[in-house]
């Protein structure tokens, strides 16, 4: 009986380092909404950063976060109830990803940076 080989499809994902992405950028973003947006943000960027998160995980935040992010969308917010349905999905997997995946190693590096960036608990 002869054997069938069944090829295995590999994705290649570039790993992101803390070099692609800007800092001072993000800083200045998360100053203006305030700890309460900064906390779950800076988490999300510490598990995309994190060596020890699977690259299918980060491929997808930062899908997700792109798509979030950009002014385009595959459905017209502009449609009622459709319109954010697209958005919902994004949101949904970076909820999912980032409950399933955050550490507490990196809930303290998240935690750490967010008590530089908004010293003495201010906004």
């Amino acid at each position: 009986m002869d054997s069938e080989v069944i090829d295995s499809e590999v994705i290649d994902s570039e790993v992101i380092d803390s070099e692609v992405i800007d800092e001072g950028v993000f800083r200045r973003l998360l100053r203006r909404a305030g700890r309460t947006i900064a906390r779950p943000a800076l988490e999300a960027l510490e598990l995309v950063l994190d060596p020890g998160t699977p690259p299918q995980v980060r491929l997808t935040m930062v899908a997700a976060l792109t798509y979030l992010l950009l002014p385009t969308d595959l459905i017209p917010d502009l449609l009622p109830v459709a319109g954010f349905s697209d958005d919902l999905v994004a949101l949904t997997a970076l909820i999912s990803l980032h409950s399933n995946h955050v550490s507490d190693a990196i809930r303290q590096r998240a935690q750490r940076k967010l008590d530089r960036w908004f010293p003495n608990g201010r906004p």
